[in-house]
């Protein structure tokens, strides 16, 4: 590969200045012509453990290959597709296995609050809210507004019920949100200097713009996560570049600024990764180089936040807007009808677990429906793409006020918290699995499903894994609701 000039000295002065061996450089430079590595992380939110192996064979992966520093990441042959039914039922995320690293960092717990302020197209936010098994709350921030609706469209594919995108600058979220949140993460914009091999316009963009451009972007970043992190809270940083001055440099510069942040060792629980040590300007930092580890460029430090230096402002929650007031007709309604449907499709334990959950957070926008961990007027100020989970929206009729279900809603429930009576559960070679996917109506026998409803919704399903819903007829078709904007072409 022909590699930049000005990267190539730059990368010989840095590998000088660490003693790095002939061996090694020589190693480094000859693994931009060697294939990129390709990986899927399978959803915790659907898929336990002891079920990988099975759906990597399912896949196609004879042999498992697991990516040492990700507990759901392993390596894959296959080309990721948007065709295939696992994909549309959120069964897994195509990752490429380094950006895997700061998910893993982060070390999400369940009942945290999260921001991820860089958070297109997903993957890294995906396996946060996987780790937070649907307790505490994500919030994950994409300036661009197009890549946004990526966001938003990986998020509800996944399966995940307790996020909120925004559309966003960080300086804005800080503005409205400082020491809020228990846990931040910054996948910088950056170079992409670790990107050479996977990606030639990488090099292109490398030489149009360069660390020099991307520096100040990370700094004004890393200071908006500083303010939105509580006294206590972690803070990761990662890029997929090896420039010092976007990575060790950046992190020191960060330190000097705000002595109350400290470097994490992530070694104890990270393995097939370089841990920085006392040699280096950053202890305790890692490095993935693609010469040592199975994965391409990549950096990552994890911070905590000591306390509140004085002048800094704390988090004042903002007064409620009592137009939404519990008494309402509209709302108790709603709220009434949501709890209906949840009845009507999900077994005994399900429902009491998940309708609590919705009649603890439910807000109402007009005719839609909001579950939300946190009062919405957190958020007041703030262009909002995601207000947590949409289960669905209320429909007048001459007569009467009607639920209709989101797609969304139906991804963040599993097989097996659904009554047998609205379960079309088909397996991955049925033909009708495409067609579903496609729009089209499909039909059951009764024979085949004999427990189900004579008419009205149920939720169709692959393996156990749901895919979206329609409406049953007496006459076994089904009437396909799976969303115009998602379906398969040809």
């Amino acid at each position: 590969m022909n590699l930049p000039e000005r990267f190539t000295e730059r990368m010989l002065d840095y590998f000088k200045r660490t003693n790095t061996s002939e061996e090694d450089v020589k190693a480094f430079f000859e693994s931009f012509d060697k294939k990129a590595l390709k990986g899927i992380r399978l959803n915790r939110l659907k898929v336990a453990p002891f079920q990988d192996k099975d759906i990597l064979a399912t896949l196609g992966e004879e042999n498992i290959n697991p990516v040492s520093w990700c507990e759901s990441g392993y390596y894959t042959n296959m080309e990721a597709s948007g065709k295939d039914p696992y994909y549309h039922a959120g069964v897994y995320y195509p990752q490429e296995p380094s950006a895997m690293l700061p998910g893993q960092v982060v070390g999400a717990k369940p009942g945290d609050f999260v921001l991820d302020l860089c958070a297109a197209p997903g993957g890294k936010s995906c396996r946060v809210a996987e780790d937070l098994k649907g307790e505490g709350m994500l919030v994950a921030n994409e300036i661009n507004e197009d890549r946004a609706k990526a966001l938003l469209r990986n998020i509800e594919r996944m399966g995940i019920s307790n996020c909120v995108i925004l559309n966003e600058t960080p300086e804005n979220i800080a503005d409205k949100l400082p020491c809020f949140f228990d846990k931040v993460l910054v996948d910088a914009p950056c170079s992409g200097e670790g990107m050479f091999r996977r990606d030639f316009q990488a090099i292109s963009s490398w030489s149009k713009f360069g660390p020099d451009s991307c520096i100040p972007i990370q700094e004004t970043i890393l200071e908006a996560a500083y303010v939105v992190l509580k006294p206590g809270g972690e803070l990761v940083y990662s890029t997929c570049t090896f420039c010092e001055g976007e990575n060790e440099e950046g992190i020191v510069r960060f330190l000097e600024r705000h002595p109350n942040m400290s470097v994490l060792s992530c070694e104890s629980f990270i393995s097939g990764v370089t841990h920085l040590d006392n040699t280096s300007s950053l202890p305790g930092a890692m490095r993935i180089w693609p010469h040592k580890s199975e994965g391409d460029g990549h950096f990552c430090v994890k911070l905590k936040k000591g306390e509140m230096l004085e002048g800094e402002n704390e988090f004042v929650a903002p007064g409620r807007n009592w137009r939404k007031r519990n008494d309402n007709y509209s709302f108790n309604k709603s709220k009434e009808l949501l709890s209906d449907f949840y009845r009507s499709i999900l077994n005994d334990e399900a429902y009491k677990r998940i309708n609590k959950k919705a009649e603890d957070h439910i807000v109402l926008h007009k005719d839609k429906i909001h579950i939300l961990p946190v009062p919405e007027e957190y958020f007041n100020g703030l262009k909002v793409v995601k207000l947590g989970l949409f289960p669905g929206e209320i429909k007048m009729t001459t007569v009467e006020r009607l639920f209709t279900p989101s797609h969304s809603l139906i991804l963040t429930v599993n097989g097996s918290d659904l009554k047998e009576s609205v379960l079309i559960n088909l397996q991955r070679d049925d033909e009708r699995v495409i067609r579903y996917l496609k729009g089209e109506t499909i039909c059951v026998s009764r024979e085949d499903f004999p427990k189900l409803v004579k008419k009205g919704y149920v939720v169709v399903a692959i393996d156990g894994f749901t895919l979206g819903c329609g409406k049953l007829a007496p006459d076994g078709s089904v009437k396909n609701l799976y969303p115009k904007a998602w379906r398969l072409i040809g």
